[in-house]
This record gives C-alpha cells, sequence and structure tokens, in this order.
C-alpha cells in the first residue's frame, strides 16, 4: 500500500479559485483583497454589513491532553466542517495561523493532515500573508520606542529595571530568552535586561485576536503596561504614542485570511496564539465572520482542553460574547494508552489494561467540559488502523456512563465523508438548549480565579503563589486590574504544572512563579512550572528535512 504524505496530498489535490472559494461563503469579491489565485484577505468590515443575518452554531473542537501519539484536533475540525457539507449543511471552519516555531521544530507544519487539511498548506504554514510578520514588526516598534524614549532623556521617568515589555521573534530560539541590550556607548542605548518572546505569545498577538474592529485595535494597544516609573506608576504604550503607528502596521493583519479545505470548503485561517503560554484562540472577528456567512461554524482551540477550551470558554467568549452549541473532545486510543503508561513502541498493540489506566485523562476533559462550563459533547476517537474493536468499545462505555457518545472520526483517511457520523452528532447536539456558564466570576480576586481554574479544570489541591506573585497581585488589583479574566501559562503535557504527571493526576498543587498584567488584551498571565514564553528547537529539528528543489516546490512539511 503506498503512502502519501500530508505535503504530497495537498500538492496533489488541485485547489479552486480563491474567488469561487469566496462566492460559496457568500463574500461578495469586492470585499476580498487576492494573495495570489488560492488566498485573500476579506474586508473586516464585512461583519458589519451582514449585523442582521443570524448567526450560526459555533462548535469548539478541543482534544485530550496532548502526548507524541498525537491527537488531530485541527485535523478534526477540517473533516467536521467537510463532513458537514457532505450531509448537506453550509459550513465553514476557522482555525489559527501556525508559528515558523513549531513548524521548524516539532511540528513540521498545522494545516491539518492526510484528506482534512487547509490548503495551499505550503503557504499557511510559512510565510502565508504577513500577519506574523506584522506583529512581530509593531511589537518591536514599540520595544524600540520604549528605549528611545529612556535614551531621549525619559520624560515619562520609565524604571529601566521595570520594562515589562519584551522583543519577539517568530523562531524557537532560547538564546534569546535572556539577553544584555544597549551596550558598547551611550550612542548605542542604555544597558538593561531583557528577553525575547515568540511572536504568538506577543500581547499584541492576543489583541489582534480579540479586537472587534480597526478602532477597538487602537484602543486595546494604547492600553498595553509596558513597564513602570520609579515610583511603581503603570506606563502605556497610549503614554509613547505609539499606538498610531502600530495600528498602521496591523491594519492589514486584522483583516481574515480566506483560504480552502481540500474539498473546498471555505475556512479561515486568522491570528495564532499558543494555548500554552497564551490565550490560544483564533481571531474574534474571523470566528463572527464566519458565523453570519454559515450555518455551522467549527474551531480549534490549542492543545487540551485545560488549556485552550478553558480560555476560549473564560476569555474569548466572555469578552466576544460567544456562546457555543456543542464542544467536540478528539482522542485516539493510542494516545490514552500512552497517558496509561504504555511504551510508545507497545502504541499499537491490544492494551486495554493502560487504555483503562489512561481514560481518566479523557473522562476528565469530558467532565469539565460537561459539568463546569455545562456545554454538550461529544468525544471523536481519531481513528488508527491499529484500533481493536474491544478498545474501541471500552472508550464508548466509560464516555457514555458520562452521559457522552462517541463518534468515530475517519477524516485523515477519507476526508469529509469520514467525518459525516461525527457531523450528525454534532448537528443533533447543536438542537439542545444549554446553560453556558464559566468557571469563574470576574468579581473574584486574582488569586480566586487562579484557584477556581487550579482545582475545577485541573483537580489540583490548591496554588502555591510566590512571594513576589502575592506583591505583584496586590499592586495589579490596586491598579485596578482585579476584575480581569485570567491567562494561565501551563504545560501542555499534564493537567498539573508538572510534564511528567501523565493521565488524570491527584494530589497536586499548581505553582504560580510570575504574574504580569495583558491590559491591552483585557487579561491577567499567570506564569506556572517551568513554562517559557520563548520555546527551543528539540534536538533534530524539523528544519532538517524541510527543502525546496529548483523549481521552487517544497518538501518536508508534514
Amino acid at each position: 500500500m503506498s503512502y502519501k504524505s500530508d505535503i504530497e496530498i495537498a500538492q496533489s489535490t488541485p485547489m479552486q479559485d480563491i474567488r469561487e472559494v469566496a462566492k460559496t461563503a457568500g463574500i461578495p469579491e469586492n470585499k476580498i483583497e487576492l494573495y495570489g489565485n488560492y488566498k485573500a484577505k476579506v474586508d473586516f468590515n464585512l461583519i458589519d454589513e451582514l449585523r442582521d443575518v443570524p448567526d450560526g452554531k459555533l462548535i469548539l473542537v478541543t482534544a485530550i491532553t496532548p502526548t507524541p501519539a498525537g491527537e488531530g484536533k485541527t485535523t478534526t475540525t477540517v473533516g467536521l466542517a467537510d463532513g458537514l457539507r457532505k450531509i448537506g449543511r453550509k459550513s465553514m471552519v476557522a482555525l489559527r495561523e501556525p508559528s515558523l516555531g513549531p513548524v521548524f521544530g516539532v511540528k513540521g507544519g498545522a494545516a491539518g493532515g492526510g484528506y482534512a487539511q487547509v490548503v495551499p498548506m505550503e503557504d499557511i504554514n510559512l510565510h502565508f500573508t504577513g500577519d506574523m510578520h506584522a506583529i512581530g514588526a509593531a511589537n518591536n516598534l514599540l520595544a524600540a520606542m520604549i528605549d528611545n524614549h529612556i535614551y531621549q532623556g525619559n520624560e515619562l521617568g520609565i524604571n529601566p529595571t521595570q520594562v515589562t515589555w519584551h522583543r519577539c521573534v517568530d523562531m524557537n530560539d532560547r538564546q534569546l530568552r535572556n539577553i544584555v541590550c544597549g551596550l558598547n556607548g551611550k550612542s548605542n542605548g542604555v544597558p538593561r535586561e531583557d528577553s525575547f518572546d515568540i511572536t504568538v505569545a506577543s500581547e499584541i498577538m492576543a489583541i489582534l485576536c480579540l479586537a472587534t474592529d480597526l478602532v477597538d485595535l487602537k484602543e486595546k494597544l494604547s492600553k498595553i503596561v509596558i513597564g513602570y516609573t520609579y515610583d511603581n506608576k503603570p506606563v502605556t504604550a497610549g503614554d509613547l504614542k505609539a499606538a498610531g503607528a502600530m495600528a498602521a502596521l496591523l491594519k492589514d493583519a486584522l483583516k481574515p485570511n480566506l483560504v480552502q479545505t481540500l474539498e473546498h470548503t471555505p475556512a479561515f485561517v486568522h491570528g495564532g496564539p499558543f494555548a500554552n503560554i497564551a490565550h490560544g484562540c483564533n481571531s474574534v472577528i474571523a470566528t463572527r465572520t464566519a458565523l453570519k456567512l454559515a450555518d455551522y461554524v467549527g474551531t480549534e482551540a490549542g492543545f487540551g482542553a485545560d488549556l485552550g477550551a478553558e480560555k476560549f470558554l473564560d476569555i474569548k467568549c466572555r469578552l466576544a460574547g460567544l456562546r457555543p452549541s456543542a464542544v467536540v473532545i478528539v482522542a485516539t486510543v493510542r494516545a490514552l494508552k500512552h497517558h496509561g503508561g504504555a511504551a510508545k513502541t507497545r502504541l499499537s498493540v491490544e492494551d486495554l489494561d493502560a487504555l483503562e489506566r489512561g481514560l481518566p485523562n479523557l473522562l476528565q476533559h469530558v467532565e469539565n467540559i460537561t459539568g463546569v462550563f455545562r456545554l454538550p459533547a461529544v468525544v471523536a476517537i481519531n481513528r488508527f488502523p491499529t484500533d481493536t474493536e474491544a478498545e474501541l468499545k471500552l472508550v464508548e462505555e466509560k464516555c457514555r456512563e458520562l452521559g457522552v457518545n462517541v463518534a468515530l472520526s475517519e477524516v485523515w483517511g477519507k476526508g469529509g465523508e469520514g467525518g459525516m457520523e461525527l457531523a450528525k452528532e454534532v448537528i443533533r447536539l447543536c438542537e439542545k438548549e444549554n446553560d453556558f456558564t464559566y468557571s469563574y466570576s470576574l468579581d473574584s480576586s486574582i488569586e480566586e480565579k487562579i484557584e477556581a481554574i487550579a482545582r475545577k479544570i485541573y483537580r489540583a489541591d490548591g496554588v502555591e503563589f510566590l512571594p513576589a506573585v502575592r506583591k505583584q497581585i496586590k499592586r495589579l488589583e490596586k491598579l485596578g486590574f482585579g476584575k480581569l479574566p485570567v491567562c494561565m501559562a501551563k504545560t501542555q503535557y499534564s493537567f498539573s504544572d508538572n510534564a511528567n504527571l501523565l493521565g488524570a493526576p491527584r494530589n497536586f498543587r499548581i505553582t504560580v512563579r510570575d504574574i504580569k498584567v495583558s491590559a491591552g488584551a483585557g487579561f491577567i498571565v499567570a506564569l506556572t512550572g517551568e513554562i517559557m514564553t520563548m520555546p527551543g528547537l528539540p534536538k533534530v529539528p524539523a528544519a532538517e528535512m524541510i527543502d525546496v528543489d529548483p523549481t521552487g516546490k517544497i518538501s518536508g512539511l508534514f
């Protein structure tokens, strides 16, 4: 049996002209800006013209805690949208843009897989329409204006040791985590310690994804706290008069990117914050526009439901006034056996004992969605050929004990046809009324919000706040930031802040080692455990496999 890689499947599947895709979606041609034949920017003002159109149903696709065995969340999201079209429903998909960091690091691409992909996958995985570069430029313009202000006399009294704004680059580069800049004489700036974040962790990315229009974008940019004065007063990007120039750099990046699936289902791919160090959701503008254009919109949130889904529901839905109709929780038998302690080399062998030990991970995610957030859910098993009937039956039985159905997803090998069973269950769930709620109240203190997430979602025994963190929390609450939602920065590999604790661990506490305000984005960021905002490359980075031939054909993306 011959095997095609994801990039070979994508390159061998004909694409529709993007103007035809726009027509399918109901987007007038005068509202798109072409980036070649297969990509387009969509006017962000289109949503104003559609304000009286009823919203479609919003479907969140999330997953179990990720493992090296893989889950296939993006693949399932794409295949679900194609499956909905196969059974006659008007659907769209709204995804995040991949970061170059994981593309050249571990993932090697993030546009779905097999016959459930968004295309052109090479463009989407690499420079795409330049959004990431625009965000990095806006971030670093602000950084340059901060240091220039200090150099030129420091009228605002910025304390160089209290600058909280970091530079960024869209690449995994551990060498830049901690640097000293402004060296070699007065003409080269004021020496100080600094650091780099990966671009997707920049507050600018979060702001772009949460802004509703250009005016809102500028307002949010102006509220960014870049640091503090010598008397501990916050200094903002507005104080530096930087918001206008930053917005000018971002005006095109704010427009959603229109592409297509391999089966020509319209897809927005826009914005790309990580869910382990940021809020993990695509842009509000793309989601809201899709809801006006389609009856069913599938969107994914990064990593497991304890990260991406929690932030999607507690932050994005709260700030944007969105209300999901159903949640899909993606799992694989292989990954569950990994959570149950099975060796990587034994994941293809039937092992009901390991599966049963790993199932609590899935069941805790299910309980969080249905019990804490009170949303209807379905478990999508991304089926592998080595999965046995006994293993699949065990998963189904355990999920049904919680009142949740299981649907087999075979979209990787069959595209939309393999997603029809899942699509039918999603439609059924969307017709049910739900009592969607959040995991905490905004009226709670910052510590209480973090405790609520840790206890309700992670099932921790509690939270340890380092002394410096408690001091910073008091300062933030005194400055009026206490009513903001919380964005947890935590390892994606465990419910805990220890990546080695698999399954559904108990008897642990979460340690918050740092806390900061993203005032422009409108949330507090709590950093836990050893999580870092600048990842590093692995021992063998995916970049070693990526190449381009003399004709310009790219290989090695997967």
